[in-house]
């Protein structure tokens, strides 16, 4: 089964980068903690939450609600923080989600996004996808690799926090 997340809002730099890893996360912009463990609950879903007191619940001490304590601030050692105490994969699904409403990117052809990119992209790119909900075009341009070097080296730096423990 997979493994999908519902953020509290004090962890919203950490989403996006679970969905560029390619993990389902939801965003949970509101203030009803009460609305996000049902959330959590129905969709099985594992809370990340800075919120220290928000671990003292019940659901969360006899262990019904996964919740995962996040204690780093900087958002890329919060996501080594997730992966490491879930054992996850940082090449899961890459570039899979909309980084900002979480919905699975559809492929497109070229010519089907022409009139929506701009024109230096489109004359270099030749694979596209599109977010059904918000429509944002991604592309494997020169920000895609910027972000898939930063994987590579969240993953190193993973790796060497496990080899010295």
């Amino acid at each position: 089964m997979e493994i999908k997340f519902i953020a509290d809002n004090n962890v919203g730099k950490l989403a996006r980068w679970l969905r560029l890893i390619g993990y389902d996360t939801l965003l949970f912009k509101q203030k009803d903690d009460g609305q996000m463990i049902k959330i959590a609950l129905s969709e099985n879903r594992v809370i990340l939450t800075k919120d220290a007191q928000f671990m003292k619940r019940r659901l969360v001490t006899n262990g019904k609600l996964k919740t995962i304590h996040i204690k780093q601030d900087d958002s890329k050692l919060q996501v080594q923080e997730v992966v490491e105490t879930l054992n996850l994969n940082y090449h899961f699904k890459p570039f899979s989600l909309c980084l900002e409403c979480n919905r699975a990117l559809i492929a497109r052809d070229k010519e089907e996004v022409k009139n929506l990119v701009p024109a230096r992209v489109f004359e270099t790119q030749t694979q596209y996808s599109q977010c059904p909900a918000c429509h944002r075009i991604y592309w494997p341009g020169t920000h895609w690799q910027a972000l898939g070097k930063k994987l590579q080296d969240l993953q190193g730096k993973c790796g060497e926090n496990r080899a010295s423990t």
